[in-house]
This record gives structure tokens, C-alpha cells and sequence, in this order.
């Protein structure tokens, strides 16, 4: 827009608010506008904005370059959005650049109501596929809930069986499959026992296929292992008694 255009603009906007359409006012909006052609759209953009209700009853509107840019480009988008050019397919020939050209030329013919464009209708077409999955289960039978989860247990049984001790549940403290055992003490964090680095004796021989050991097994094993500790620590005593003996001396 030229400063010459502009002023006519402005002429316009007098009609409605009484301005003095100053040559530098011109030169202003022409700067503002520089990349808005003055057409019919330009003075329908000014109609508009002075012909809708003012959003605090009884303020003086006052037009500005910026509300004639976005009421313009509103009645550009509202003649697309009734009507759209017919699509043609790129020419013989014709490059990318040159078929987006040439439909940006038509899309701006529609939009300033040079061409009369085809009326937008509705898509046409089947629904997609997602669609299609999910309206698949309406209408079938609610699945039992206990059920389904027994499936899913024996499903995420199945996903995470793998070879060694984690492959069974432990006999010893019931960890599940896939999971690391558990030490007996609780805790705030640990309601149910922190996780052992190794799993427990039991559950190895069970992986091995060793047979569980009976109580009196079991009894005996503790009963051994408590001796070797007992020797153990009463040898470490003997060797710090010896040690302070010989400081002494």
C-alpha cells in the first residue's frame, strides 16, 4: 500500500471516526500496511470493524492499521472456508515449485473473489483403521475381571520366565517370578523387605532341580551354620587376645 492508497484508507476511516487524514497519517499507515494491497477487502475490513458492537458500550472506537490486517484476512479466510479452488493435479512437466505457485495463485483468486471456488463438502471415505479397531469391541460381553487378571498373571508369568534362580518363585520368601528375593526386615521405604543381591539357597536348588530339603534338613543346615560362625568369631577373639598380649609384653 502507497502512501497514495493509504490516504484513501483513511478517507474511509474519516467517514466513520471524523480523523484528519494528515499526509504524515498516510505516510504511517502506508509504512504499517506496506505489504496490504489497498482492494475491496481493505475498505470491507474498515466496514467491518466499525460496524460490529464495541466490546465496552459507550468507547469511542478508533481504528488502527493492525484491525484492518486481521478483519481482512478474516473475510479472506471466510470466502475460502465456504468455497475452495477445483484441484488439479500437477501438469505435464511442471515442477514442485511451479504446481504450489500456480495453486497458491488460485487459493488467492478464491480468497479475494476473483475465481468463484466449489463448494466445500463433507469428506468422503472410510473411517480410520483406529476407528475401526475401536468400535470393533462394542456390543461383545464384558470380560470377568477375575479372570482377566489370572490371564494377564499368567501372560506376565510367561514374559518374564527366563533361566536360573529369577525363572521360579522362591519357596522361601514367595518372591514372584522375575523378582529378586526378599530380606525378612521392613522398613518405611520397604514395607515388604528390601531385595537380597543373591537369591536365597532354596530357590537355587529349586532352578537346579535339586529336591527341597525336609524340616530336620533344614534345622540341621542352620544348625551348622551357626557353629561355623560360633568358631568364627571365637577365633577372631583368640587372635585379638593374642595380639594384645603381645602389645604388653
Amino acid at each position: 500500500m502507497t502512501p497514495t492508497e493509504a490516504s484513501d484508507l483513511l478517507s474511509r476511516c474519516a467517514a466513520f471516526d471524523n480523523r484528519g487524514a494528515s499526509a504524515a497519517a498516510a505516510i504511517a499507515w502506508a509504512s504499517a500496511l506496506k505489504d496490504v494491497p489497498l482492494d475491496d477487502d481493505a475498505f470491507a475490513a474498515v466496514d467491518r470493524y466499525y460496524g460490529t458492537t464495541q466490546a465496552k458500550p459507550g468507547e469511542r472506537l478508533w481504528i488502527q492499521p493492525h484491525n484492518v490486517r486481521a478483519h481482512r484476512l478474516a473475510i479472506r479466510k471466510e470466502r475460502l472456508g465456504e468455497t475452495l479452488p477445483a484441484y488439479e493435479p500437477p501438469l505435464e512437466g511442471e515442477t514442485g515449485a511451479e504446481f504450489i505457485r500456480r495453486r497458491r495463485a488460485q487459493l488467492e483468486a478464491v480468497a479475494t473473489g476473483r475465481a468463484t471456488g466449489q463448494p466445500v463438502g463433507a469428506l468422503t471415505g472410510p473411517p480410520h483403521p483406529s476407528v475401526v479397531r475401536a468400535l470393533e469391541g462394542i456390543g461383545r460381553a464384558v470380560p470377568d475381571p477375575e479372570a482377566a487378571a489370572a490371564a494377564d498373571a499368567a501372560q506376565l508369568a510367561e514374559e518374564v520366565r527366563r533361566s536360573g534362580p529369577l525363572g521360579i518363585a522362591c519357596p522361601q520368601c514367595n518372591a514372584a517370578i522375575g523378582r529378586p528375593c526378599k530380606r525378612p526386615s521392613s522398613s518405611d521405604k520397604q514395607p515388604i523387605g528390601k531385595p537380597r543381591a543373591t537369591p536365597h539357597s532354596a530357590r537355587i536348588d529349586a532352578a537346579r532341580g535339586v529336591p527341597a530339603a525336609s524340616a530336620e534338613q533344614r534345622a540341621e543346615e542352620e544348625r551348622r551354620q551357626r557353629e561355623a560362625s560360633a568358631r568364627h568369631l571365637a577365633r577372631i577373639a583368640e587372635e585379638q587376645q593374642a595380639d594384645v598380649e603381645s602389645e604388653a609384653s
